[in-house]
């Protein structure tokens, strides 16, 4: 097992999935593909400074190398690139580098300043070239929402000034914009002939993009949202401020809102992309199978033929089809995705045919009121029911199918879970006699149900405890012994152990990475329980160590190919290599709905629409399990935003929760069977997500029949499991009552001793806590660990000392000889004599301020060999000391170096004691 050596092939296909990401939004005079030997200008420094990835924990991936457009075009010796232009950026980004908010965590700006341009000289290029393209760049992330103002989601004045004095010059404009997310497109004018969504394509970007725009791959990406005309049109723009967000647009969210009720506000429709070719959508037949219940396997069937009828270009097409609901006692959208399919690459005149499938439950309703007369159920109302076929949710040119249900019909009864506390209104349409529509508004209705009597009515038996009996895990999984007597055999400490994950960039898991889990202690490992290891996240494996691994598209691009194939073989990918590096999970894919364009985290997402994040998060979650890890399902749920994301209540309908904000995570756990899931920092109307009982227990394990472990964000809080109030990082035996499993993270070796000093012992003690709820969370991870490489492999893959040579000099006059082995950190390079050779255990004393929630970093490096990695949040300037690696030193010279990203971390002292 080779750490930090990328997958072979795996960067060459994220290429690939990067180009047919791509959406073309405009092409008119066919500006795209740009023809051989053009004479092309390129601004915009984001041709030099491309954004492979958004910022935070999604994007922080080491790589070998990264593309940017420019160097990429030039290599590919199509066009002629107007060497003048190219030759200004180069000087000017001399004296102008990329600002990355000095390596400081959510410190990097949205956007980079633009190299001034004048009129003269935009002039004198355009007498040169006959074609202008225009690159725009924008980033966001963790930590930190984009925002309504310039420079974010709006362009900047000098961007807008190289628009316009491009546009002045050249007959001729193309414009691509490098994004991590959609962004106000009030600029386009008809002097702009193409527009290109390339969106952040990961280190292969820049070749992805110009594999497109010279006509090495036509583009077959498709919008995963609707760009509005203005931000002020998406209906949960809003202040966020607040600590209570109200979701009153309900399941109106995205395509939903416009096409219902505002559609005159949509500049770009969802599910809308050209292509260098056209394509004739036929419906050939359809059927209706089964009878109309929630069986999987009934619903109806569309046959449709799909033709290249171009003459030059092979392309892709991707069937959309959409159903029209009658409005009945619920109210519904105007359209909602109901099903798609993408074409294989078909040769001009060539035609595929398709049959898409739709099952019944994916186009009933959840009642959560009992207007139907059946609450907290999916139903089908009485009506005529519409299916509309094209290739985007406004073409129109496809036949339309109908269908007529005569009665309301219960699809799926459920029962009522995660229904709000708060009284407040919510959208929903009302149909005049005209048949035209105008926003109305209801009550929600609340909660009715008796949480506490749920609760302790599904209570699990406690297993009597016994000593120890020298069961392994491995009997487990040879069915010698059942997994309770298993357990039987962990004392309460052990069971308080468990649940603890450790980290970050622990000694005994690969360096860097997020956390260690399960194995926890020497007296866990001894019965079998590996020691697990995850690690950030949806866009490739983040080792703050230094250590190289592949950067794949941003999620909202993969959503963008609309290709579930391509998707589960990208994440197959994906799975290798992460099990390659000793990982067992990948913390990703997200799956939260893109409710406003301005969250920061969009990027880690995949769309608006429930149902394509349900189809690509289980294509993800399939094609990690595939490559031999695990994907972990986040964040669970109603991460809609950034700010505000660890106190902002979630107040939302459960209808709106069924519908939209569920959906993914639903199909990801019964479609891919994923095993493992994160919740969210948020609460969720009133209960923190990680002690939220009907959210972990009644819907994901109980519906859903999830079978594997639920873990918290780092440095999550928990409220009363049911009466919600205050919330603490210390509240874990509610997080257990809860069946959220595991709280990430405490420190390096701090779940035995209990270092984040948490309330499972005390709840116990009182008997709030049941001894059987530890044992149900202990038998989860146990049964999931059975699953794991780590289980396989039967041994630390680290931990282990490693050896350091010392240097060996003619002399060592004037260097420093450690006292009592502690080595002050006065430097970042320190050189130093070690006097007693043996093993010695690190124990390293540092602090940090972040000035927030933030992390940083910092490698060290003993004689130019890794020695440990400190990934820390911030400590509000407290002085703490922590167990790290173990080294076997010898007599003679060393020399330590430190790498940091910022200098919020402060690195104390390091303590070599002997073992």
């Amino acid at each position: 097992m080779k750490i930090g050596v990328p997958l072979k092939g795996f960067a060459e296909f994220s290429r690939a999935v990067a180009s047919q990401g791509t959406v073309l939004l405009k092409n008119d005079e066919k500006f795209f593909p740009l023809k051989k030997q053009e004479q092309v200008a390129v601004f915009g420094r984001c041709q030099f400074d491309y954004y492979s990835c958004g910022t935070g924990s999604g994007g922080a991936v080491n790589t070998e190398y990264t593309t940017d457009f420019i160097n990429s075009l030039i290599e590919r010796r199509k066009v002629i690139v107007n060497d003048a232009l190219y030759i200004a950026y180069e000087d000017w980004l001399k004296d102008n580098p990329i600002d990355n908010g000095g390596g400081k965590w959510a410190s990097e700006p949205w956007c980079q300043t633009e190299m001034p341009l004048t009129d003269e000289f935009v002039k004198e290029v355009s007498d040169v070239s006959e074609k202008a393209i225009i690159i725009i760049g924008r980033t966001a992330g963790e930590d930190k929402d984009n925002a309504n103002e310039k420079g974010s989601y709006l362009l900047t004045d000098g961007e807008l000034d190289m628009i316009n004095k491009v546009c002045k010059y050249f007959d001729k404009v193309g414009v691509i914009l490098n994004v991590s997310n959609i962004i106000d497109m009030s600029w386009e004018n008809e002097k702009i002939n193409a527009i290109i969504y390339a969106w952040q394509g990961g280190m292969e970007g820049g070749n992805a993009i110009v594999d497109v725009v010279i006509g090495n791959t036509t583009p077959s990406g498709k919008l995963p949202d609707t760009i509005a005309t203005d931000i002020k049109y998406y209906p949960a723009h809003k202040d966020k401020t607040s600590l209570q967000n109200i979701y009153i647009e309900d399941i109106y969210v995205g395509y939903r809102y416009f096409e219902t009720f505002a559609k005159d506000c949509v500049k770009y429709p969802f599910g809308y992309g050209l292509s260098y070719t056209e394509f004739s959508i036929e419906v050939i037949d359809y059927d209706i199978i089964g009878e109309i219940t929630d069986n999987r396997a009934c619903g109806i069937a569309v046959k449709v033929k799909v033709t290249n009828i171009g003459d030059k270009y092979s392309g892709k097409e991707v069937v959309q089809i959409y159903l029209e609901a009658p409005q009945g006692k619920l109210g519904q959208p105007s359209r909602k995705l109901v099903v798609f399919a993408k074409t294989r690459l078909l040769v001009p005149k060539e035609n595929e045919s398709i049959t898409l499938f739709i099952p019944f439950y994916g186009m009933a309703s959840f009642d959560d009121s009992g207007v139907t007369g059946y609450k907290s159920a999916y139903v089908l109302e009485a009506g005529s029911y519409w299916l509309h076929v094209g290739n985007s949710i406004r073409d129109n040119s496809c036949r339309t199918i109908s269908f007529n249900i005569s009665k309301c019909t219960v699809i799926k009864q459920l029962e009522e879970a995660l229904a709000p506390t708060t009284a407040f209104k919510r959208m929903k349409p009302k149909l005049h006699p005209d048949n035209s529509i105008s926003i109305d508004y209801e009550d929600v209705p609340l909660q009715t149900i008796d949480l506490a009597e749920r609760i302790n009515s599904k209570l699990p038996e406690e297993i009597e405890l016994i000593e120890n009996k020298g069961y392994k895990l491995k009997d487990v999984k040879r069915h010698q012994v059942s997994i309770e007597k298993f357990i039987a055999q962990l004392s309460l400490e052990d069971l308080e152990t468990i649940v603890r994950g450790e980290g970050m960039s622990h000694p005994n898991v690969t360096p860097g990475t997020a956390a260690a889990f399960g194995g926890v202690s020497k007296k866990l490992r001894d019965l079998g329980i590996p020691l697990m290891c995850c690690a950030d996240g949806p866009s490739g494996i983040r080792m703050g160590s230094g250590y190289n691994a592949t950067l794949m598209p941003i999620a909202t691009l993969l959503a963008s190919t609309w290709d579930i194939y391509l998707i589960e073989m990208l994440y197959k990918m994906a799975g290798k290599e992460v099990a390659n590096n000793g990982i067992d999970l990948l913390l990703g894919p997200g799956l939260n709905i893109h409710r406003s364009p301005l969250n920061g985290r969009n990027f880690e997402y995949y769309s608006e629409d429930p149902l394509l994040t349900s189809k690509i998060a289980a294509a993800a979650a399939r094609g990690i399990r595939k490559g031999g890890a695990h994907a972990t399902l986040k964040h669970f749920i109603c991460n809609s935003q950034e700010t505000n994301r660890r106190k902002l209540d979630a107040v939302v309908s459960t209808r709106a929760l069924r519908e939209v904000y569920l959906k993914g995570f639903e199909a990801a756990v019964k479609e891919a069977h994923a095993m493992a899931v994160m919740t969210a920092y948020n609460p969720v109307n009133g209960h923190w997500t990680a002690s939220n009982y009907d959210l972990n227990t009644t819907i994901l394990r109980d519906e859903w029949d999830f079978k594997g472990i639920v873990m918290t964000d780092w440095g999550a809080q928990m409220n009363d499991v049911i009466d919600g109030g205050e919330a603490s990082t210390s509240n874990v035996a509610n997080m257990i009552k809860s069946q959220n499993d595991l709280y990430m993270v405490v420190g390096n070796y701090g779940a035995e001793v209990n270092e984040n000093v948490d309330n499972i012992a005390q709840y116990l003690q009182n008997d709030k806590l049941k001894i059987s709820e530890l044992q149900r969370s202990a038998i989860n991870i146990c049964k999931f660990a059975l699953k794991t490489q780590a289980f396989e492999r039967g041994r630390l893959l680290f931990g282990h000392s490693l050896r350091f040579p010392a240097r060996i000099e003619k002399t060592y006059e004037g260097i420093m000889r450690l006292s009592d082995n502690i080595l002050e950190i006065t430097d970042k390079s320190q050189s130093f004599f070690f006097e007693d050779e043996g093993e010695y255990q690190l124990n390293i004393t540092y602090s940090c301020n972040t000035k927030g929630v933030g992390q940083t970093r910092c490698n060290i490096f003993l004689n130019d060999i890794f020695l440990a990695n400190i990934q820390t949040k911030n400590t509000n300037g407290k002085t703490i000391t922590k167990k790290f690696a173990n080294a076997k030193l010898e007599i003679g010279l060393y020399v330590l170096t430190l790498e940091f990203i910022s200098d919020e971390l402060e690195i104390k002292q390091i303590e070599f004691i002997k073992l």
